[in-house]
């Protein structure tokens, strides 16, 4: 992938976040760090305070079994027996709100900067979950400047291998 001088090359995932400058040419970048954010995000189980919830129904009303007057669940007549449905809730993941919430975040900073026209050309790096993510907040000014994504987590490595795996795709 050709990255053009002085485009902005950015770096993501659920916590982490580099803003890269190419002070370099299309064929040789030169990445420079402009800006670099983590935001600490703990596991759900660090984060949540209660274990998921359950619900249970009771059926009533219209269509529901009759209870005898002897207090039995046997209508007389002999109708179906309806049993209580139980229903749980899945618990809640609170670690990957927090990366969601991150990613917009994100968006939102590029949406920023490119209304300033910080930046003409921009290519995102992040793994394929925060890239998605990310495309649901998309500004339009951020579209029309976005030249290039790459739905790889290269956060925690070195800049020459950011600069390599552009390269290379």
């Amino acid at each position: 992938m050709q990255v053009p001088h002085n485009s902005v090359v950015v770096v993501a995932d659920g916590r982490k976040m580099l803003f890269l400058r190419n002070e370099g040419d299309a064929e040789y970048p030169n990445l420079i760090v402009e800006t670099a954010q983590e935001k600490p995000n703990p596991a759900t189980r660090d984060q949540a305070t209660d274990a998921s919830g359950a619900a249970s129904s009771t059926q009533s009303g219209p269509g529901a079994p009759a209870v005898a007057q002897n207090g039995s669940n046997h209508a007389q007549g002999g109708g179906a027996q309806f049993a209580p449905s139980r229903g749980s809730f899945e618990q809640t993941d609170f670690h990957q709100l927090e990366e969601d919430r991150f990613a917009a975040e994100v968006a939102d900073l590029l949406k920023k900067r490119a209304l300033k026209n910080d930046f003409e050309s921009l290519i995102i790096i992040a793994p394929p979950k925060t890239l998605g993510e990310m495309r649901k907040h998309y500004h339009k000014e951020v579209s029309q400047r976005l030249t290039g994504e790459l739905d790889k987590d290269l956060t925690g490595h070195p800049i020459p291998d950011i600069e390599q795996a552009l390269l290379s795709a």
